[in-house]
């Protein structure tokens, strides 16, 4: 069930009987020469639409705009600062409890927004507002991408570009994936920023000159279907996991 698509009457039942929102977040910024700005909030969007449609839950509208500044040299990146996406997305989730929701998913498809949806989370189950948890697909299903890519890339690589050409195959400018490998980093990301231990870039564009990371010609929109079938799975299980908890159980533990 998409919230924005209901009436407000028509949503009573849901709040009366369910306890649980799925919430999509992404962001709007740079994914190299080949893959649409809005590829990380696209993603995040399918599978929340997708999962909260086979398991019958609620889904929000999806929070398009994330955190980030590391890709801000690029034309057209957009982000928030962080201490902002935290307060908002905090005033969201309190926004869903007020009708009734105690149990929340954020299907997060951006890795610059990880920390600070955990920080969220925290902050809710501290004072016993509510149980969320952040998901990210590809953490979910790491042997699937091990097995299809030998260079996923984490930034506009083969596995985020095989993801648009099965959601919106008409967003990806194919005629640019080889431009997209050559004019960016194609190796291990590690490689790219790792000295002696310590983490040495603080923008994207310090280690790769056009935004993105990995091979995009590896990408197909038959590996898409497939990553997007596997993650899909589970995400359905886990929004059942946490349907099936009981009310204790989302609390945080007393003082010893």
């Amino acid at each position: 069930m998409y919230l924005a698509s209901e009436a407000w009457p028509d949503l009573e039942e849901y709040f009366e009987t369910e306890s649980l929102a799925v919430v999509p977040l992404g962001s709007t910024e740079q994914h190299g020469p080949a893959l649409p700005e809005a590829t990380d909030h696209l993603i995040a969007e399918g599978f929340a639409r997708e999962a909260t449609e086979r398991a019958d839950v609620l889904c929000t509208p999806t929070i398009n705009v994330g955190v980030s500044p590391h890709h801000r040299q690029f034309h057209g990146t957009m982000w928030v600062d962080a201490p902002v996406f935290r307060d908002y997305v905090e005033s969201f989730s309190r926004n869903l409890t007020y009708h009734g929701i105690d149990r929340l998913i954020y299907v997060n498809a951006h890795g610059g927004n990880t920390e600070h949806l955990r920080e969220v989370g925290r902050r809710l189950h501290d004072d016993d507002t509510a149980y969320a948890i952040e998901w990210m697909w590809n953490d979910s299903i790491p042997e699937v991408v091990d097995e299809l890519f030998e260079q996923p890339g984490p930034h506009g690589g083969p596995k985020e570009t095989s993801m648009i050409q099965f959601l919106d195959s008409e967003l990806v400018h194919d005629d640019r994936l080889e431009a997209a490998r050559d004019g960016g980093y194609p190796d291990v990301f590690e490689d790219s920023y790792l000295r002696n231990g310590a983490r040495t870039f603080y923008d994207a564009v310090e280690n790769t000159p056009n935004g993105v990371l990995g091979d995009q010609t590896d990408a197909s929109a038959e590996k898409g279907e497939r990553l997007f079938e596997a993650a899909t799975d589970q995400l359905v299980e886990l929004i059942e996991w946490m349907r099936g908890l009981d009310d204790e159980e989302l609390l945080a533990a007393p003082h010893v």
